[in-house]
């Protein structure tokens, strides 16, 4: 089987990527649905409501993260699953029942974003952490980069065959039909061989295990230039739901079709990056970094488009490079993580990554409202290349990385920092002991023809 797709020769993981592609679907239809609905059916196109929405939505995670991780460390991970995803699934089919009746109001929307926050805030550290008891260690970043291929599959049809759907009958439908979804991640959990489960180690119910896991990040420079990253290119760049919604709105004054048809194109070149990360093996904190730098710029392309179609044509790169730096930044937070700790560490990790959203999403949609929409998708792209350029010239201080240009073999530029020294230092120990073993060697075979 191709490196790519290696982690589907495990059975459960298997039954894991299609239930998720599934409810990946359902997701990316609501998200688009939910957007369009407060921008053009319960309010006169405010981009503010659509960041409140949003940020609603990943408040949850922002407050709950780091208790929701000690419950991913504690709680069998399986069962508390198919709880968070048959949560998420009602709440679609009840937001759906409102719309389709014509009872649906902006608080209905609120309350049913927060709710969902809830859920989600849940779901999410156990849901990343879950991949470790599906496949062997060695596979993890796979596996990982395949779970980011799962979901941008989605992205590609989710949003445009929302954007159909609202044009044909409306957006209530597309809620329906999300909520329906979750059902095949149910099945998944449901049918998976427990035999073949990686028993992974639980923590004990205890005092102490929410400071632990932060004392524990602290205490790790390479999660932290991490989580910082994150917590920036979350907070104002990610909003593609909002700028996109926005741009295609006012910006070229287009309707549902084109907006959603965006988030499929977004989605060819997150794809592209998911792809390329399940075939990456050593994910490094300068990829986080380097993808975030090209984020940032091209979205800076975005806002200075004066068309619509190279707006969209640059909604490729923009998906590369963000699903690029995110799935670097989960595999290395993953792969570099006491398994004791995981479910903690990757709590904070996605507190960061999407928590930060409540606060950075109103603000890009007031920024929206009060400047322009093209303002809107500027501050994420000079927020990403500032924080790029911060990180990178920290961690050459701090961790004394050195960038050398190579002619072997290729033209490509080189990177020594602390993980290429220590190899070169494991390296050199173990041509010592090799040459301190034939030496032994020799010497006893001298003895023996003596």
């Amino acid at each position: 089987m191709s490196r790519t797709f290696y982690s589907l020769r495990y059975f459960n993981y298997r039954l894991w990527f299609a239930g998720a592609l599934v409810a990946n679907i359902g997701t990316w239809m609501q998200r688009v649905a939910q957007d369009w609905l407060v921008l053009t059916h319960l309010t006169n196109d405010s981009g503010f409501a659509v960041g409140v929405v949003t940020g609603l939505q990943f408040l949850p995670i922002l407050l709950l993260g780091p208790y929701a991780g000690v419950l991913a460390d504690r709680l069998p991970r399986r069962k508390l699953l198919m709880a968070t995803q048959g949560g998420m699934g009602i709440l679609g089919l009840g937001l759906g029942i409102l719309v389709l009746s014509g009872h649906a109001e902006l608080w209905h929307v609120y309350g049913f974003a927060l709710l969902l926050g809830l859920f989600s805030a849940f779901d999410a550290p156990v849901r990343q952490t879950f991949v470790a008891e599906l496949v062997p260690a060695k596979d993890m970043p796979n596996a990982v980069g395949l779970n980011s291929t799962s979901f941008n599959a989605a992205r590609l049809i989710g949003p445009a065959t929302s954007g159909l759907l609202m044009a044909a009958v409306g957006p209530g439908w597309a809620f329906i039909i999300n909520g329906v979804t979750f059902g095949a991640t149910i099945l998944a959990l449901v049918f998976m061989r427990r035999g073949d489960l990686i028993t992974m180690p639980h923590t004990e119910r205890g005092k102490g295990q929410l400071r632990a896991g932060v004392s524990y990040v602290q205490h790790r420079s390479d999660l932290v230039v991490i989580l910082v990253i994150a917590g920036i290119v979350g907070a104002f760049g990610l909003n593609f739901q909002l700028t996109s919604a926005v741009m295609a709105r006012e910006a070229f004054g287009l309707g549902a079709g084109e907006y959603g048809l965006l988030g499929s194109i977004l989605a060819v070149g997150s794809l592209t990056g998911a792809l390329m990360a399940a075939r990456r093996r050593n994910p490094r904190v300068r990829t986080v970094i380097l993808a975030a730098f090209g984020f940032g710029v091209t979205m800076l392309l975005q806002a200075i488009a004066p068309v619509y179609e190279l707006y969209a044509a640059l909604c490729i790169p923009v998906g590369y490079f963000s699903l690029t730096m995110l799935t670097a930044a989960n595999t290395t937070v993953q792969m570099s993580t006491d398994p004791v700790m995981r479910g903690r560490v990757m709590s904070l990790y996605m507190m960061v990554v999407q928590g930060t959203t409540p606060i950075g999403s109103p603000i890009v949609g007031w920024v929206a409202e009060q400047l322009s929409a093209r303002w809107a998708v500027g501050v994420g792209g000079i927020a990403s290349v500032a924080v790029a350029l911060v990180a990178a010239a920290w961690v050459k201080r701090t961790w004394q990385v050195e960038v050398r240009y190579s002619l072997r073999n290729r033209p490509h530029l080189v990177t020594v920092g602390p993980r290429e020294r220590s190899a070169a230092v494991a390296q050199r120990a173990a041509r010592e002991r090799t040459r301190e073993e034939l030496a032994a060697e020799e010497a006893q075979q001298a003895a023996e023809k003596a």
